[in-house]
């Protein structure tokens, strides 16, 4: 788990990425609250990716990777696979650019992210998740067009534009314990865990996965990317089946650990951060929160950032809770 053992993405790129991704990304706040600390017993950070446009931290990924594609290539617009806040992503930085966009989304994602992703002028093409392969489709959808394929995390250029919210973080709230992140296909966590490493080599990366989608937790005790079901969990953007190629090894090297949450935990931690820090999340935005209000995270840590990384959460369900 050494800091410095190289990988693929360096600091460098990360803030290369920052830069390249300005006019169209939004600096988040950092948000904290007495009484979260209180019940967590540290003090927590919070960076509001879920106050980022498109409503989510994957604008960074995708506008970076989008901008970095030739234009030439970029001429002939863009196909993605995803739930949801990938595809407004990746619907932003096209219409950002006057590029045609497809996106390739599951028949069961949050209507919310369906109708934002359609209202950004995109092609959406429905997939049954349990039944079809999305990569396979993904890839069928670029060559039928011509259009570049745009990854959700795992490709240098959207692991480097996902760092940028760690490296922000820092900046802000330099002397840090640790830093908590969701864990979905690994590439928010890997370009945290190069900006965070790079700058405070003692600093504790700690990844958080919802029980019902642990496949970088069996990953990491297994040594090898293990693929699991489809996950049921209701954190719809954390419903990766396998590791990436890419992000698995950044992981394995500079991740200090990945603890779990339960679904009642993600709801209850959605509940306090509405009610008692009037900030809105989504499942798979409250996960890391819910990591730390749990107590889930290792002894010791006094003052720990938390990436929010998302706020788009159907009304059905928000009603619910």
């Amino acid at each position: 788990m050494s800091p410095g053992v190289a990988t693929p993405i360096t600091l460098a790129d990360i803030r290369a990425a920052a830069e390249r991704i300005r006019p169209i990304t939004r600096r988040t706040p950092v948000l904290n609250s007495h009484t979260f600390d209180r019940e967590a017993g540290v003090a927590a950070f919070f960076k509001c990716e879920n106050m980022q446009k498109g409503g989510a931290f994957k604008i960074r990924g995708a506008a970076n990777f989008i901008y970095s594609i030739p234009e030439l290539d970029r001429a002939r617009g863009v196909v993605a696979f995803s739930s949801g806040n990938h595809a407004q992503a990746v619907a932003i930085a096209a219409q950002s650019l006057g590029i045609p966009a497809t996106l390739a989304m599951p028949l069961d994602a949050p209507r919310t992210k369906v109708e934002a992703t359609r209202a950004r002028g995109a092609r959406i093409v429905n997939y049954d998740r349990f039944r079809e392969d999305r990569v396979a489709l993904g890839k069928k959808l670029a060559a039928e067009s011509g259009a570049t394929l745009v990854p959700p995390y795992d490709h240098p250029w959207t692991i480097a534009g996902q760092g940028t919210a760690a490296l922000e973080l820092l900046e802000e709230v330099p002397d840090l314990d640790a830093i908590v992140v969701c864990i979905g296909g690994g590439g928010l966590i890997s370009g945290s865990a190069i900006a965070a490493k790079s700058l405070l080599p003692g600093i504790r990366m700690i990844g958080v996965e919802p029980a019902d989608g642990n496949d970088t937790f069996l990953s990491l005790q297994a040594g090898k990317r293990i693929e699991i079901p489809p996950p049921a969990t209701f954190a719809d953007g954390l419903r990766a089946q396998i590791p990436g190629e890419i992000t698995f090894p950044i992981v394995e090297r500079l991740v200090n650990e990945i603890v779990l949450v339960s679904e009642a935990e993600i709801r209850a931690t959605m509940k306090f951060l509405l009610t008692r820090l009037k900030v809105l999340t989504e499942p798979s935005g409250a996960v890391s929160a819910a990591a730390v209000l749990f107590k889930k995270l290792p002894p010791g840590l006094a003052r720990v950032g938390v990436i929010l990384s998302g706020g788009n959460v159907d009304y059905e369900l928000l009603s619910s809770l």
